[in-house]
């Protein structure tokens, strides 16, 4: 025995603190389920191929913000990939579980890919919804998730208060959103159950979603139950992402997290963006796929309200505009 005492200490000192991990967990907004359930396999064939390691992802889906809060109370993500930024600082500013510069880690803000809002309406428009000023006409009945919990539900907003802006100044915008939201009969957390609400359900003329939840709505619902209207303007919904760093760094997971981030934006996943009906930041792929990706007039949060921050302190924080416009509803 005394010939192997030597090994005890060598054997230690390359025992790493943290063991590489087979799994990697991805805590996401809620209508990014079909996108990574495409993009999952080809990273795992992808990380396969390149390293001969067999890693499985796993996937939480649900209202970004929401989200936000499970990872801040504990939920232990290793990526989180969310519909804005102002989820991923609060991620790094309630929990400083990730640096406050995340988004410099990686291209274009950290966002490889971006949505915008657009009207789900019924076979044959019965309502003739053709923009946002026919959202607010009495009689009208529209689903839309609760901008306190989803991302969904805050560029829907911020996309109606700024076409009112456009039209009639800053001072007409309150009171449209005002009668936008009247129009609205329930309230989902995030944009999945607002689909379910819309599609299956059967309540509302109109549902705002992303671009990339329509193809899903018609593909798993039925062509035939529903057509889409693009508004004269709406909003840039840029999908950052980000390495939740003390949880990868805890479960082993760092480079693992940041090769799958990485992988977003090279081309393959540029392809598998533009494949699910979101929109890729590589104009040369954004443009073979314009028959499924046309062209839209579309703002940023930056043109509209100055910065997200600006946006979330004036319109959803505690207090804000939302805040007053539901209260008065009630």
């Amino acid at each position: 025995m005394s010939h192997l005492r030597w090994l005890v200490p060598l054997i230690l000192a390359v025992t790493p603190l943290a063991q590489a991990s087979d799994t990697l967990l991805n805590v996401s907004y809620d209508v990014a389920r079909g996108f990574y359930k495409d993009f999952n396999a080809a990273f795992v064939e992808h990380h396969r191929q390149k390293t001969g390691e067999i890693i499985r992802i796993d996937q939480s889906h649900g209202g970004s913000s929401k989200q936000a809060r499970s990872v801040i109370d504990g939920l232990q993500a290793d990526v989180v990939t969310m519909n804005n930024p102002l989820d991923i600082d609060a991620i790094a500013d309630r929990a400083a579980l990730l640096p406050r510069n995340w988004a410099t880690k990686l291209p274009n803000q950290s966002a490889p890919s971006y949505s915008a809002i657009l009207f789900v309406v019924r076979k044959g428009n019965p309502k003739a919804i053709k923009d946002w000023e026919d959202l607010v006409k009495p009689g009208i009945q529209l689903v839309i998730p609760n901008p306190k919990t989803s991302g969904n539900g805050r560029y829907s907003y911020l996309a109606a208060w700024e076409y009112s802006k456009r039209k009639q100044g800053e001072a007409s915008a309150k009171d449209f959103v005002t009668k936008l939201f009247a129009n609205v009969p329930v309230l989902d957390t995030g944009g999945r159950g607002a689909t379910t609400t819309f599609a299956q359900r059967g309540i509302g003329d109109v549902l705002l979603t992303f671009e990339n939840e329509v193809r899903l709505i018609k593909d798993e619902l039925g062509p035939e139950l529903f057509e889409v209207v693009i508004p004269s303007l709406t909003v840039r919904a840029d999908n950052p992402v980000a390495v939740v760093e003390k949880f990868a760094g805890k479960n082993g997971n760092t480079q693992l997290a940041k090769a799958y981030l990485e992988y977003h934006f090279t081309p393959a996943g540029q392809q598998l963006i533009a494949k699910a009906d979101l929109r890729p930041i590589d104009e040369t792929v954004l443009k073979q796929h314009s028959n499924s990706l046309p062209p839209l007039n579309l703002f940023t949060i930056e043109e509209g309200f100055g910065s997200w921050p600006a946006a979330q302190k004036a319109h959803f924080a505690d207090g804000g505009v939302f805040d007053q416009i539901i209260s008065a509803k009630r």
